[in-house]
């Protein structure tokens, strides 16, 4: 006996995944939604090949050396405590006393949420989750001889942010507690293109910058761009809108206010809708 076909908003719908980390749940919001979902995650998070450098970043927080902490990315946070519980578990309970002392500024939703599991808040919430967002939220603030600690966004040295805060007369400690790494071995990726080129894929939905980097590290330009301009393109929010808007690929939706999977998900539910 068959089984039945799938129902919902999303039936008859094949979307294309590149997510890594949260793969299986954006995957199963989708088929609960009726969609037919391409697994091709693109990179892989890890920790810091050398977790000395970390570590003594940690120990320098710890040592009440800041003023200020900007979180990126709530990954960023939870490897700095992973890294602190495998290779120095005394740090980790002085470091968390410290978070909350200083002044946290966070650049969007999931820095936020990696402080409240630790009982923590944000002093200062970037508006728009960008970096120009997070500059934005800092001129209103007096930077002058602030120490001011940075959790990088993969090893992005992110020079604007750096120098924008050197600018204004902070003095800048970087960290960078995670990098990124090819995941989907390159056949698959180009499989992937070949499909989205054919028209056999509805939507794509990219939720983080690297994986535009390795879907365009993997074919010349022209080629990614072919097989994107085949399908709807979807970014979870507007750091991915802008990277990939850059490469000269037009994003058709995005979350309006909430960057997260659940509204990236409805988005995709508006944009198969019937119209009457």
């Amino acid at each position: 006996m068959s089984e039945p076909a799938p129902t919902g908003p999303l039936s008859g719908r094949t979307i294309a995944i590149p997510e890594t980390r949260e793969l299986e749940v954006f995957a199963s919001m989708l088929e609960r939604r009726g969609a037919t979902v391409i697994r091709c995650p693109l990179v892989a998070i890890r920790d810091a090949p050398d977790p000395q450098p970390v570590l003594k970043w940690c120990r320098d927080f710890t040592g009440a050396h800041f003023d200020d902490l900007i979180l990126l990315t709530g990954e960023g946070l939870r490897r700095l405590l992973g890294c602190m519980e495998r290779h120095e578990p005394a740090l980790r309970e002085p470091f968390v006393a410290e978070l909350g002392r200083v002044r946290k500024i966070t650049r969007g939703p999931k820095p936020a949420k990696a402080l409240r599991e630790l009982g923590l808040k944000p002093d200062i919430a970037a508006e728009t989750p960008t970096t120009a967002g997070v500059i934005e939220s800092l001129k209103a603030h007096e930077l002058t001889g602030r120490r001011v600690g940075l959790q990088l966004y993969g090893t992005e040295p992110n020079r604007v942010l750096v120098d924008f805060l050197a600018g204004a007369g902070a003095s800048v400690s970087t960290v960078a507690p995670y990098v990124y790494a090819d995941k989907a071995d390159d056949d698959a990726v180009r499989n992937l293109l070949e499909r989205l080129q054919a028209g056999r894929i509805d939507a794509i939905a990219f939720t983080s910058t690297p994986q535009v980097a390795r879907l365009f590290s993997l074919a010349d330009a022209d080629t990614v761009k072919a097989a994107l301009a085949a399908t709807h393109v979807a970014a979870v929010g507007p750091v991915v809108a802008e990277t990939l808007s850059s490469h000269g690929v037009p994003v058709e939706l995005m979350p309006a206010d909430a960057f997260f999977l659940k509204p990236l998900t409805t988005a995709l539910e508006r944009l198969f809708q019937p119209r009457s």
